[in-house]
């Protein structure tokens, strides 16, 4: 047998990086602190209804297609993706743009809006295209060890668009405020303000544009099972209800962990928890990065999250709805400049049943409210309750609807909860943004500079937040595990 891994969280990164060490021989066991695997994309199901807690939008469908390949399988052996028609809707106080399934049809959407529009954004999304080759075939496939990794003969040509922002390249080519906001909505799941990132970014426009959006049946949850049953084919043991207290170290290296007050040797010990906190697992001498460091970077957003069933079909909504009829610049300030609870907040809403009917009993919906904040904010119940009244409000306008009365029953999730069930640092709900400054080897690091044979996997290293990435951050670690060992 192998070398033992011992992998702590069973969250995307954690199963990536079990499944290739597997292949390549080693013994590997996860702990999983919670009752199921999946780490901040678990499923929560009550009455009938099915919810994704964690991440609900699907792209990069590519990026989940080479993972399973490269175990020679294929995506549709584990789940059914069906392409969402219209991807998303987007809810301004005075219009709503539709976002097709094709380019043509999002072309004829911003005419609409602007007329001329469309030749710009076909020259966007080529541009966006390129860069999206670059970035998955280039940059994100490198472990952050050195900033030479970012110089190649293709990145030299962009090396600008790393010190211009989405947000100046967009406005330089766009007018009309709702397209604007538009453009700019996809680089959010890289946890920055777009006046924060760095415009080789927009390659996440032509995940959305170029590449579409699509739904697992059954939910986001269908892909953690996919990845669980490919990792116990490959021999990986897996323990839920198993939380890790302590990383073991001697001599400048790790030889185990402590779980449930029980020493279990290892030879390699990854963790795919929240980094900061998978720090608090060592001795204070053996950490790389100090409360000062953490408290200086730049997170992305924590979450207000409601999870409703409704005892009906909803109208005038699509499978996926941004409700982008306040102030997006001032929310985005009152998440990074000054954090404080929004004046008027965006939020999202999510509706899976709407194309998937085994998600909500029948005549029913399922309903999924985000409300982005900054992390560490205080929160209390009579908040939460505070703003779903706030949304509620603004969903029934904006929708031509009354829902209240039609709710059987509602759960929320926020600040508190992401820390105490995934032990996340400041409650951050998508791990550490990707600002020109938190970008590649400037991130937190693969591997420890203190501690052999410990490495760390997730939003919060490399290569960044989002689940394409995690299943990257998990390949790549693993070849550094492989490689050393």
């Amino acid at each position: 047998m192998g070398k033992k891994v011992s992998i702590i969280g069973s969250g995307f990164s954690s199963l990536s990086a079990a499944c290739y060490l597997a292949k390549e021989g080693f013994n590997v066991t996860m702990y999983e602190k919670n009752a199921a695997v999946g780490g901040r994309a678990s499923k929560f199901t009550k009455q009938g209804f099915t919810f994704d807690m964690g991440p609900s939008w699907y792209w990069m469908p590519d990026i989940f297609d080479k993972f399973f390949a490269d175990f020679g399988r294929k995506t549709a052996e584990f789940y059914t993706l069906d392409k969402l028609s219209p991807a998303y809707k987007i809810f301004f106080s005075d219009d709503i743009i539709t976002i097709g399934d094709s380019m043509d049809k999002i072309c004829e959407e911003f005419e609409r809006i602007e007329k001329g529009s469309s030749v710009q954004l076909r020259k966007f999304i080529a541009n966006a295209q390129e860069n999206y080759d670059i970035a998955i075939n280039k940059v994100v496939l490198r472990p952050g060890l050195s900033p030479l990794e970012l110089v190649t003969k293709e990145t030299v040509l962009k090396v600008d668009q790393f010190f211009k922002t989405i947000s100046s390249q967009v406005r330089k080519k766009f007018k009309n405020p709702k397209l604007i906001s538009t453009l700019e909505f996809p680089v959010l799941f890289l946890g920055a303000k777009p006046s924060n990132t760095p415009s080789f970014y927009n390659f996440m426009n032509f995940a959305d544009f170029g590449l579409g959006t699509w739904h697992p049946r059954g939910g986001m949850y269908e892909i953690i099972k996919g990845m669980e049953t490919l990792a116990k084919e490959l021999g990986v043991h897996i323990h839920t209800n198993q939380a890790v207290s302590k990383i073991l170290v001697e001599n400048g290296k790790t030889i185990g962990i402590v779980s449930d007050g029980t020493e279990i040797k290892s030879d390699v010990v990854l963790s795919g928890a929240d980094y900061h906190h998978s720090e608090t697992l060592l001795d204070i001498k053996h950490r790389q990065y100090t409360e000062d460091y953490w408290s200086k970077k730049t997170f992305a957003p924590s979450s207000l999250l409601f999870y409703i069933g409704f005892d009906k079909r909803l109208i005038n909504v699509e499978h996926h709805n941004l409700f982008f009829d306040t102030d997006f610049e001032l929310h985005a300030e009152e998440i990074y400049d000054e954090p404080k609870w929004p004046t008027d907040p965006l939020f999202y809403a999510n509706f899976p049943s709407i194309t998937d009917s085994s998600m909500a009993p029948e005549n029913c919906e399922t309903g999924f409210f985000l409300v982005p904040i900054a992390p560490d904010l205080k929160d209390t119940e009579e908040l939460r309750a505070e703003y779903l009244d706030i949304i509620l409000n603004r969903f029934e306008k904006r929708t031509g609807q009354k829902i209240r009365n039609n709710i059987i029953f509602k759960e929320s999730f926020c600040v508190n909860d992401f820390i105490e069930r995934y032990n996340s640092y400041k409650g951050n709900a998508y791990g550490m943004a990707n600002t020109l400054t938190q970008t590649a080897f400037l991130r937190p690091n693969l591997k420890s500079k203190k501690v052999k044979n410990l490495f760390f996997t997730g939003q919060l290293t490399v290569p960044g937040p989002g689940v394409p990435p995690s299943l990257i951050s998990g390949k790549l670690v693993s070849e550094l595990i492989t490689k050393e060992n």
